[in-house]
């Protein structure tokens, strides 16, 4: 595996500088800086406490209003929390909507000192959990519930329909429409063809990473697909949008997945191992439908990815598991390479030299992802991160676990996310 960029500050150990960042709210190496240089009292450090999951997959009859609040019941359930501790609710609605802020109600929760619909697509769990960080850093709010639940598969049309439209654009986007161009899959199969044509990117490369999250999903009970794939199975599988194959491409799920924030102070008496939030970042390039000379090349996790990092006074060298959005194949291999574990342009071999998967070096993408795991956009990812940072991962836990990275993508590469979560170690 190639080793990423030296540490940010060699002098001290990893559990030195997770520590100290933690504890004291300020990176090894920052301390006389008077913007960062404050202490965070126990009641004010954000960890994340609860997490539910409702059955997730092809389970139909029921709404996704239904689904959201029962994610937030398991959640509280999972935390040993009474529902009415929840003094904020943030709500991500997937494409089917259906979701929205009329949830209090459903949940009757009252007096609550936080309540906001969020929308950043796939990053928008990511997102939340930043907001839910900052309001229990504030004081704003003690037990902040995040939670994104849809349910667009019916049982009686195939799953590829679930996303799909019968309406033509009007306008502007209508012509791209009129070119051929619906939905999310050819946009990015065009980034794909983009990050190809320069970099010699290939589609065998591109199933290397196909392969690599089956392995880890056949470990997940609660994965959708657990049947082993080949790099050939990959390569027969039918077209969806040159140059992506189906098996380049993610599932589509119903369900619910919500996750509680509270305070390491609060998090002493309760159920679950505290998961500290210890950094956060978000980009949102605004380059959609621009001549941008860097469209499927870089996206938003170039700065977002270093930047939490830097947040929590770590380097990449100190990241034990990656849990990456994988919307696309092609979305965890530019998410490397912005990321740092590789080069720029070299995605493709570093998927394909056997650095994923088991029996890989690097612990990417646990419990099968988006592409053989379940869909739940941004949850999918950070429910994995939790659990693994729990040590609650069964045959697929890392042995290390203390720093998970969790990155959120949304849109067509516009929109990223990226959290530092750590282990209860350093809460």
């Amino acid at each position: 595996m190639p080793v990423p960029s030296p540490r940010m500050y060699p002098a001290v150990t990893r559990t030195d500088r997770l520590l100290r960042t933690f504890y004291l709210g300020t990176p090894p190496g920052r301390c006389d800086d008077a913007k960062v240089a404050h202490t965070l009292p126990a009641a004010r450090r954000p960890v994340i406490v609860g997490l539910g999951m409702t059955d997730l997959g092809k389970v139909y009859g029921r709404s996704p209003a239904d689904f959201a609040a029962d994610a937030v019941r398991r959640a509280a359930a999972d935390a040993g929390l009474p529902l009415s501790a929840i003094d904020g609710l943030l709500i991500s609605s997937g494409m089917s909507g259906g979701v929205s802020i009329d949830l209090q109600r459903d949940l009757n929760l009252t007096d609550l000192r936080l309540l906001s619909q969020m929308q950043a697509y796939g990053s928008t769990a990511g997102a939340m959990v930043q907001v839910a960080s900052m309001a229990v850093q504030s004081g704003m709010a003690t037990a902040v519930a995040c939670v994104f639940a849809d349910s667009p598969l019916q049982p009686e049309r195939r799953t590829g329909a679930a996303y799909g439209t019968r309406r033509a654009p009007s306008g502007w986007w209508g012509l791209l429409g009129a070119s051929g161009i619906v939905g999310a899959n050819p946009m990015y199969a065009l980034a794909a063809r983009r990050h190809m044509e320069r970099y010699g990117t290939t589609s065998e490369q591109l199933g290397h990473i196909a392969v690599a999250q089956r392995q880890w999903a056949a470990l997940n009970p609660l994965a959708q697909l657990r049947d082993p794939i080949t790099v050939a199975d990959h390569q027969a599988s039918r077209w969806i949008a040159e140059p992506f194959h189906l098996l380049d491409c993610c599932l589509v799920s119903n369900g619910g997945i919500a996750v509680i924030v509270s305070s390491a102070e609060r998090a002493a008496g309760l159920a679950q191992p505290p998961v500290p939030v210890l950094g956060w970042a978000q980009a949102h390039p605004g380059h959609y439908l621009r001549r941008d000379p860097d469209f499927g090349l870089v996206t938003g996790a170039a700065s977002a990815g270093p930047a939490a990092l830097a947040m929590a006074g770590l380097a990449l060298p100190d990241v034990d598991v990656f849990e990456l959005y994988d919307c696309y194949t092609f979305t965890v291999l530019v998410t490397l390479e912005d990321y740092g574990l590789c080069q720029k342009g070299e995605g493709g071999p570093f998927a394909a030299s056997g650095v994923l998967g088991p029996g890989g070096k690097l612990r990417l993408n646990t419990g099968g992802g988006q592409l053989s795991g379940y869909y739940m956009w941004g949850m999918t990812p950070l429910s994995e991160a939790i659990i693994q940072a729990r040590g609650q991962g069964g045959d697929r836990q890392a042995d290390a676990h203390d720093i998970v990275v969790v990155s959120g993508n949304g849109g067509v590469l516009d929109h990223h996310s990226a959290l530092v979560l750590g282990s209860e170690k350093a809460a």
